[in-house]
């Protein structure tokens, strides 16, 4: 797939260089000509997958079954979407988004989440950040995913349900045993849900323990279904 570009902050340097990014003339990931696409169709086509996942938890399953995990203990969240493996070259693509503000990038994460979309969730929901959090970054990138989403499948995305009302550690900080206890009662709902279906879009799941943490909540204020959108999902 070529050489990886360089997302560093520097960015594009002249105003060749600045409409050369802006209108995607070439692809990101091979240099090859994308037309108006950040990536080109060869490139969006390589991207890893997951395989055989479970509908669950987007774990690899046998058959795509319910795996073995969720039926021994059943998370708070009903089902996961997730179209790519967290790997070389989609953890790149996440990466600059969230942290080097590449946020042309959004769209080209919820368009392969709009890929797989199917009716019934009543209402969009970004996984939200702390206020803190918020402040030192600029921009929640889900927020940005998620409003990408919500306009191309024409439902509401409401950003006012779910924040993040307990500052903690980032989870990539922590051991797998210890994120539950981390982000346990981070989440407050600051609306009754009663009965909607709720699909709460993040960037990355990892072990899953913030999104079933904000299942939880969700469900507690009325949520009748939750779904997680996420862009990558790690298999590790």
């Amino acid at each position: 797939m070529g050489t990886m570009p360089d997302f560093s902050p520097a960015g594009p340097k002249t105003p060749g260089d600045l409409d050369r990014f802006w209108l995607a003339q070439d692809c990101l990931l091979c240099d090859a000509e994308s037309g108006t696409e950040l990536l080109c169709h060869a490139c969006r086509e390589a991207l890893p997958r997951p395989a055989e996942p479970c509908p669950r938890c987007a774990m690899p399953s046998l058959d795509k079954a319910v795996c073995g995990a969720c039926l021994a203990h059943p998370p708070h969240f009903d089902a996961t979407v997730a179209p790519w493996r967290y790997d070389y070259p989609v953890d790149r693509l996440v990466l600059a988004l969230k942290f080097q503000r590449r946020l042309a990038l959004a769209p080209v994460l919820a368009r392969a989440l709009e890929q797989l979309w199917h009716a019934g969730a009543d209402v969009i929901v970004p996984m939200p950040l702390h206020r803190k959090r918020l402040a030192e970054r600029g921009f929640n990138q889900s927020v940005e995913i998620a409003r990408s989403l919500a306009r191309s499948v024409g439902v509401p995305l409401a950003l006012d349900i779910l924040v993040r009302s307990r500052h903690t550690a980032p989870q990539s900080e922590l051991p797998h045993a210890e994120r539950r206890v981390n982000v346990r009662g981070a989440f407050s709902c600051c609306r009754e849900i009663d009965g909607l279906s709720v699909a709460l879009v993040d960037d990355v799941m990892t072990t899953g323990a913030t999104l079933d943490e904000a299942a939880r909540t969700l469900k507690h204020a009325g949520a009748a279904r939750v779904e997680n959108w996420v862009a990558a999902r790690t298999l590790t």
